[in-house]
């Protein structure tokens, strides 16, 4: 009888008389290789969104920034006039990557709004908005 590591064992020749056949499949064969490839299809998701998340967090901090620089630049034109400090506040939250979205003059405080676009996965594109307010000190 031939053993398992014998030559005339292996494919195309047939076992010997008296020699059990298993023709069953192994039903575990590549388990290991799936399981592994939806494990790193878990890992990749799961880091798309957290990359995502970190992502509007960013924005929205980006936002906040160039709002409270728009309305410093702004309340530091308020004296020339309503038109003068929102277009001082529009460029200096352009230079920060931001759009102005409404500006206004309140006596000499300026209150601004203004939006950042972010695209916190591919083919999605977001907006982060974030007001601010500048004036004189009143004490």
């Amino acid at each position: 009888m031939p053993r398992s590591g014998d030559p005339s064992h292996r494919a195309g020749h047939p076992p010997a008389s008296g020699e059990l056949v298993d023709d069953r499949p192994d039903r575990q064969r590549g388990g290991a290789t799936v399981l592994l490839l939806a494990m790193g299809l878990v890992f990749v998701v799961f880091g798309m969104f957290g990359a995502a998340i970190v992502a509007a967090g960013m924005a929205s901090q980006r936002a906040a920034v160039a709002a409270d620089l728009g309305a410093l630049a702004g309340a530091a034109r308020a004296l020339d006039g309503d038109a003068a400090a929102c277009a001082s506040a529009a460029d200096l939250a352009g230079r920060n990557d931001g759009r102005l979205v409404s500006c206004h003059l309140d006596g000499l405080d300026v209150l601004v709004t203004v939006q950042v676009a972010f695209t916190p996965l591919p083919g999605l594109t977001r907006v982060a908005a974030a007001s601010a307010r500048a004036g004189p000190v009143r004490g």
